[in-house]
């Protein structure tokens, strides 16, 4: 049985470059683009209104940009073409500041690409363009662990990364197609996990750490189970082949969200393993998909679960699930 979504609001021009990553709080949500300003929207107005612009946050632009899935939205980071990563925290009047500046010519620095935070916002995880992968004490404002992939500084571009929500394991995509998890407890590598030949432009856990879905230019999403690491199955469309560039479980683990280069966004049922619903707004590359946190928003859009899109076509759209009320 297929799922049905209605698209709500379009910010139509919500940045003047492409749009790369979304990073939702429950009641905001932060986007960045190719440009040097982050935009921060209200999701609690069904108008979606910019309630702050944080100007010249990333001079050569911001490529990503996460928050705390299931944490309260107090924390967020980013990361900017000149490999710098910002971390900023929600005062309490609601604006966002900056908290921490992590440099590529720091001791402890390196050329971020990357990002994903801990569910407690306590840690944060980074990649690097030579496969390296961080974890940040972020209170503490310290690096505890540092994951080589390959000889050191030469190990595969690691395009994508994310931690379980207790901050237990984190997970890297490569452009070799490898993906690796590692136990931050231990500092240890537990899987290398196979069946991606191709580019990992996005990785995922799902909200108790127990399976991972990694996607990217195969065009398919591997699903793994890890207890063991074993390769559980594939989630395939047809005959798309599109690289999926974005991933994001419900907070449920039910459902698993996708965005790809031919601009479709979709819905996945992970217990039947297939896709319930299919979106597209446009024929232009989706960089970043995103599910928002239940509550926060009034009216009639509280009833269903609510995604977002963004990408290179420079709005913001967003859809809830069809109640049938």
């Amino acid at each position: 049985m297929s799922k049905q979504y209605l698209t709500t609001h379009t910010v139509d021009n919500a940045h003047i470059t492409d749009i790369f990553g979304l990073a939702p709080t429950p009641t905001a949500l932060l986007s960045a683009s190719g440009s040097s300003t982050l935009h921060v929207h209200s999701t609690a107005d069904p108008t979606i209104p910019i309630t702050q612009s944080i100007s010249d946050a990333h001079k050569l632009g911001c490529h990503h940009i996460c928050t705390a899935r299931g944490g309260p939205g107090a924390v967020a980071a980013s990361a900017g073409f000149g490999g710098e990563v910002k971390v900023w925290s929600r005062t309490d009047a609601g604006d966002w500041v900056l908290h921490l500046e992590l440099l590529p010519t720091d001791p402890d620095g390196a050329d971020v690409w990357a990002i994903a935070l801990s569910a407690n916002e306590q840690y944060l995880a980074c990649t690097t363009h030579d496969g390296r992968v961080c974890v940040w004490d972020l209170p503490a404002k310290k690096r505890i662990q540092v994951y080589e992939t390959g000889t050191a500084g030469a190990g595969s571009f690691a395009m994508s990364v994310d931690l379980s929500r207790d901050g237990r394991l984190t997970a890297s995509g490569h452009q070799s197609g490898a993906v690796y998890v590692f136990n931050n407890d231990t500092g240890r590598l537990i899987y290398s996990l196979s069946g991606l030949a191709k580019p990992v432009r996005a990785v995922a856990f799902t909200p108790l750490g127990t399976r991972l879905a990694a996607a990217g230019d195969a065009g398919v999403i591997a699903l793994y189970d890890m207890q063991h690491g074993e390769h559980i199955g594939n989630l395939t469309s047809g005959t798309s082949s599109a690289w999926i560039t974005s991933l994001d479980f419900s907070d449920t683990g039910e459902f698993l969200l996708s965005g790809a280069m031919d601009g479709k966004v979709k819905v996945w049922s992970i217990e039947r393993g297939i896709c319930v619903a299919t979106h597209s707004e446009t024929e232009r590359a989706l960089w970043s998909v995103r599910w928002l946190p239940k509550g926060g928003h009034s009216g009639d859009a509280m009833k269903g679960e609510r995604f977002c899109t963004a990408g290179a076509n420079r709005s913001i759209t967003f859809y809830r699930e069809a109640t049938g009320s």
